[in-house]
């Protein structure tokens, strides 16, 4: 079976190449938007199954989709990838010091079979940034590309994450420990 990888997510990739499943990685055009009355988790389920639901026409017999996407979530609100950078700037200001949430979905998709959809939730820990801190990690790592506008593989989670419970590779956008089980029962 070809395994193929729907993300242009370059951390998605280095970590699906990590589980050693030969795959391909394709991108994929959907549309992200989502009904404003889901919560949590229940925003990256839909975001991943629509990416996973706008690729299934393509998609042949031989071969298993996975989609997946991630959000931060504080507050009771959902931080996504930042417009620019002062509004990652306000977003890194936000999580200083606090605890939030990071949920990241995966879809698998096969023609014939229903959508598989599973989400992990991981809580994080920053210590307080000063503004200074802020401005050097945007300027010089450019998060715009990141839910929640950072990076935990990157220098904000060297020098400021002080506690994760859960999985660290959810918070880099795709729970290893869940994806791997999951091919391998679609590939029996």
């Amino acid at each position: 079976m070809d395994v193929i990888l729907g993300s242009q997510s370059p951390r998605r990739r280095e970590l699906m190449a990590g589980l050693d499943i030969p795959f391909i990685a394709i991108t994929i055009d959907a549309d992200e938007s989502y009904p404003s009355d889901l919560q949590a988790g229940d925003i990256p389920r839909f975001i991943s199954r629509a990416k996973a639901q706008a690729y299934l026409p393509q998609l042949k017999t031989d071969q298993l989709l996975i989609t997946a996407d991630t959000i931060v979530w504080l507050d009771g609100q959902m931080l996504g990838k930042p417009h620019d950078e002062e509004e990652a700037v306000a977003m890194l200001h936000r999580l200083s010091g606090r605890t939030h949430q990071v949920y990241t979905a995966v879809t698998l998709a096969q023609q014939g079979r229903e959508l598989e959809t599973f989400v992990d939730c991981t809580d994080v820990t920053f210590a307080v940034l000063t503004d200074e801190e802020i401005r050097h990690y945007v300027t010089k790592y450019h998060p715009l590309d990141k839910a929640g506008s950072y990076g935990v593989q990157e220098w904000i989670g060297y020098v400021a994450c002080t506690a994760i419970k859960g999985s660290y590779f959810n918070v880099m956008g795709f729970p290893t420990h869940l994806v791997y089980p999951a091919i391998m029962r679609r590939m029996q």
